[in-house]
């Protein structure tokens, strides 16, 4: 999965001009005038005059998205990242023995790639928890364009939700999120009360890898000590710096995270009870840092 970078703020994306124009036969032209000469557009161009398509729900986050779409909207124009058939996961599935007729937690479910891959396994119920107000609105679009059936998307901070003792799943889904917190190991023993088996894609934080590479070692700083849980650590702050400025933004909600190592990653894991670890497919160059994929389960 991609570095997930999220938005400041969702935009509003029209700013309708009542109160300054009256509502007379020229309304509409001095509007428009009004409008271009302060920088704004006309309410108009929310609107679309085609026939209904996939593209044009698509289009409505233009140039936002990563992911490219599935049968039978393989043409329809949309991200590059096959999210939506994610070998990782698949992966993860088959090795969990897979989720037919299972409850999921997914946590940041970005575009809802994964969220296909689950119901289209067979998952009984899913709950899906997404802080990106875009990303949301994103998921929304994609249930009803894929035809989304047992998976509710809830729009809010998922550490809260986890704060507030929700039920119990079979299955945790932890994909690229895990490095966007800026306690992760709070994460990790909120998912161990609510869950036996978790599934995590994250990058993790290594000295040699970073360092040697100065655009990455310029967004670190030196590593404070945290205690959680009773679980004594490391944590290694990342700044996103320039990232925020970016319009795909898709990363976690302050300006900075802080990464664990791979140690202390699976040292976390096994201090909260997941006692059975599997990690596959290790990508010690990927362009962002070090990266692993593991399932984690109790003995």
């Amino acid at each position: 999965m991609p570095d997930r970078h999220w938005p400041r703020a969702i935009e509003r994306p029209l700013t309708l001009l009542r109160g300054l124009v009256a509502p007379t036969a020229t309304s509409a032209a001095t509007s428009a005038a009004t409008s271009a000469a302060i920088g704004q557009r006309s309410i108009l161009e929310a609107y679309v005059t085609s026939a209904p398509t996939a593209q044009n729900a698509i289009d409505i986050f233009k140039g936002e998205w990563s992911s490219e779409l599935p049968a039978p909207f393989q043409q329809v124009q949309a991200g590059t990242i096959k999210l939506f058939e994610d070998f990782r996961m698949h992966w993860a599935l088959k090795a969990l023995g897979g989720v037919a007729d299972q409850t999921v937690l997914e946590l940041g479910p970005l575009e809802a790639g994964h969220t296909y891959i689950l119901e289209q396994a067979g998952a009984k119920a899913i709950t899906a928890v997404e802080a990106n107000t875009r990303a949301y609105l994103k998921c929304l679009v994609i249930k009803e364009l894929v035809g989304l059936t047992r998976t509710r998307f809830l729009c809010g901070d998922f550490v809260e939700y986890l704060r507030a003792t929700p039920p119990r799943v079979d299955l945790c889904i932890a994909s690229g999120v895990l490095y966007h917190m800026r306690n992760p190991v709070e994460l990790i023993e909120l998912i161990s009360q609510v869950a036996d088996r978790v599934f995590i894609w994250t990058h993790y934080y290594d000295a040699a890898i970073i360092q040697a590479n100065p655009r990455l070692a310029s967004t670190f700083s030196p590593p404070i000590t945290q205690v959680q849980g009773g679980f004594a650590h490391e944590l290694h702050r990342h700044d996103y710096a320039a990232a925020l400025d970016r319009s795909d933004f898709c990363g976690g909600s302050s300006h900075y995270t802080h990464w664990l190592t791979r140690a202390q990653l699976l040292e976390s894991l096994a201090h909260f009870g997941f006692s059975q670890i599997q990690i596959n497919f290790e990508q010690l160059d990927h362009v962002h840092g070090p990266a692993l994929t593991l399932i984690a389960t109790r003995g």
